[in-house]
Formats: C-alpha cells, sequence, structure tokens
C-alpha cells in the first residue's frame, strides 16, 4: 500500500485565480482598488478597507526568509527534515511555505536570506509554490 501524501488544499470560487497562476508558474496576489493593500491569502474583499473592488497581479515571486522552524518527525508526504517557513514576500504580504533545494539547516537557512518562489506539481490540478535560495 502506497504511503499517503500530503494533505493538498481544495480550490474555491475565491482562490481559483492563485491556483490558475501557480499552473501558469505565476504567483498571483490580490491588490485592492480603493486602499492598495497588497494581500495574502485570497479573500474576495480587502482585510485592511473591506472593500470588494481587488484585482489580482502576477507577483515578482521575490521574498525573504521571515522566519522557520526544521521539523524532525514524519509527517505523510513530508520527508524530515524539512523547514516550515515563514516568507516576506517583496509585494509586502506573508505567506506560509517549505524552503526547497537548500540544506535543511540553521546554517543554510539565515534569516532576511533572498527566497525565490519554485513550483511543484502535486498532481493534475494543485501545484504547489515553495521558496528556495535566490539565484545570482
Amino acid at each position: 500500500m502506497p504511503e499517503p501524501g500530503r494533505a493538498l488544499p481544495q480550490p474555491t470560487p475565491e482562490t481559483q485565480h492563485f491556483w490558475e497562476g501557480t499552473k501558469a508558474g505565476e504567483l498571483r496576489l490580490q491588490r485592492c482598488d480603493d486602499c492598495a493593500k497588497v494581500y495574502f491569502p485570497p479573500r474576495p474583499f480587502c482585510p485592511a478597507c473591506a472593500s470588494r473592488k481587488v484585482s489580482v497581479f502576477k507577483a515578482s515571486g521575490k521574498a525573504v526568509l521571515y522566519s522557520y522552524v526544521i521539523h524532525h518527525r514524519p509527517v505523510p508526504g513530508f520527508k524530515p527534515p524539512y523547514a516550515i517557513a515563514v516568507v516576506q514576500l517583496d509585494e509586502g504580504p506573508r505567506m506560509m511555505t517549505n524552503i526547497v533545494e537548500c540544506e535543511q539547516t540553521p546554517e543554510a537557512l539565515q534569516l532576511d536570506m533572498p527566497v525565490e518562489v519554485v513550483f511543484e506539481a502535486q498532481n493534475d490540478t494543485i501545484i504547489l509554490p515553495f521558496f528556495r535560495p535566490a539565484k545570482g
């Protein structure tokens, strides 16, 4: 019997633009048309002013490592050790993610280090954004 995989999100009408973006290799965020706040996670209204006039745009995919913990216990769909991280996107919002393509040690994972988005298909419909140390 195969080992259970990672629990995957279920797209909703409010988050569909985000998942369509990951399929296209884009990290899409929302911006309030009234107060200009950029926010994540996706929702149909601005968390700052409650306006429903919001736009979707392609983010740069660049961020810095804001915080993390290295998890060492086995969890279905993950091979320990792995970093559970919060990154601060260049556009402002913070996003929970995993750091990939580097050693999962405190020496390799330095706070404020530049990171960039990479996308990994989990199945035919869900492509997750992860972050890796920025190249060059």
